[in-house]
């Protein structure tokens, strides 16, 4: 069975960050390096399940389940978060902490950090494994910065943190998670909802949340995923939805295809469920990718 020790720290930039390393009593196989997804409440408790489904599998893998600047048990600092601010964060991490090569396993539209961190570290990663990935045309589509630091300021105002107050109430994140999130309404569980909600309390969290929304992340990483030629692995949901207008216009086979020709050693692979995989369709995706990152400890 896989262990915890107490939540972890380290110093980066002066931040504390904080983090868990869970594995079995007999370590085997390449580590995994888990990056989830930020907005209302979300923090590396979003890989609970991931790790619990891991440890049941028997799988002898440690886990690095960290959590980004902003989120969680990390400092909070009162700044727009770019791609590259948490690449650099995992970079150190890599470096300092973990100090030999992983997979990557990234939720949803962190992709752009996965991205940013595998040019920084890519003797340090092994491969990766995209679940959920946001629309392809999101991202090789730069918009300007102008627009980002526009929506920023918006966010970053009186207006915005009574936003977040309305945000963090129980009836707004079961209708957000229900319209965009869950193949099921039933899914959206007391457990997680539980979760966001304690994980917003701290009205700080918002400014990493305000960054994602106010779409930082958006830039064209086309060249950059040409580069990486780390085995990849990419699951989508079958019931997969975009928020954006441009994902709403893609099919879900387009977008499979999409990025299984942009990466140079990819395949895909669609399991049940819709956009958070890991906590909603925990079994399945455990399966799906276990086969992938034991193929990677062997090498």
């Amino acid at each position: 069975m896989l262990t915890s020790t107490a939540t972890q720290i380290y110093t980066w930039n002066g931040y504390r960050c904080t983090y868990d390393r869970l594995a079995p009593p007999t370590e085997q196989g390449v580590p995994l390096l888990l990056i989830h997804p930020i907005g209302v409440g979300l923090s590396r408790q979003f890989w609970q399940r991931f790790c619990a489904e891991w440890r049941r599998s028997e799988l002898h893998n440690p886990i690095y389940n960290p959590d980004l600047l902003g989120c969680g048990e990390s400092d909070m600092p009162h700044f727009a978060f770019y791609p590259a601010d948490w690449a650099e964060q995992l970079g150190w991490f890599l470096q300092t902490v973990v100090q030999t090569p992983v997979v990557l396993v990234v939720q949803g539209a962190l992709l752009p950090v996965a991205i940013e961190l595998v040019q920084r570290q890519p003797d340090l990663i092994r491969g990766l494994v995209l679940s959920g990935p946001p629309a392809w045309a999101l991202l090789t589509r730069r918009t300007p910065d102008w627009q980002h630091r526009l929506s920023w300021n918006l966010l970053d105002s009186p207006i915005g943190s009574a936003f977040y107050r309305y945000a963090r109430r129980s009836q707004f994140l079961r209708s957000f998670s229900t319209r965009q999130l869950f193949a099921t309404e039933a899914a959206v569980d007391a457990e997680w909802l539980e979760m966001l909600q304690h994980g917003a309390h701290d009205p700080a969290s918002r400014h990493a949340v305000f960054s994602f929304l106010a779409s930082f992340w958006r830039q064209d990483y086309a060249d950059a995923i040409q580069h990486i030629t780390q085995p990849t692995l990419i699951v989508l949901g079958e019931q997969a939805s975009s928020i954006s207008r441009e994902g709403k216009q893609e099919t879900l086979d387009q977008r499979l295809s999409d990025y299984q020709a942009a990466f140079p050693n990819a395949h895909g692979v669609k399991i049940p469920g819709r956009n958070v995989l890991p906590y909603e369709s925990t079994q399945e995706f455990v399966q799906a990718i276990a086969p992938f990152v034991q193929r990677l400890g062997d090498r």
